[in-house]
């Protein structure tokens, strides 16, 4: 028996496969639609219990990217972290939290912090732990 090669299905497959379920389309018709069996559609629908999940929303609260470009330059001009604070208007803790989180006021780089958004937690692994 030959198998098939794993598909990962794009946001948009995955909100065409939304669409046709909550349209009551079968999982047999939407598996059609994408050359596969209905296992690998119901996979995706029941992991929320068939239930379309809601779009996934960054909290206001978090540092946007220009506001971590912005600690980037200030530490890159050596500035001090309550002078770095006061040019996006955050708190100097947010900033020194932010800094200490990604690598240090000596390997802070904006586009790792900004890839590193929501990774945090009981096992997380830094990418300066990986460096040779």
């Amino acid at each position: 028996m030959k198998y098939r090669t794993r598909i990962y299905y794009s946001e948009e497959q995955k909100s065409q496969m939304w669409d046709r379920w909550q349209k009551g389309e079968s999982l047999h018709s939407i598996a059609r639609l994408f050359d596969r069996g209905h296992s690998s559609i119901s996979r995706i629908l029941s992991i929320t219990g068939g239930i379309r999940p809601q779009k996934r929303t960054r909290s206001s609260l978090t540092l946007t990217l220009s506001e971590r470009e912005d600690i980037s330059r200030g530490i890159a001009s050596e500035l001090s972290i309550r002078a770095i604070a006061g040019q996006p208007g955050r708190s100097t803790s947010t900033v020194s939290r932010e800094i200490n989180r990604n690598g240090g006021y000596y390997h802070y780089r904006a586009a790792h912090a900004e890839l590193g958004v929501g990774v945090y937690g009981p096992g997380f692994v830094s990418w300066l732990a990986i460096k040779d």
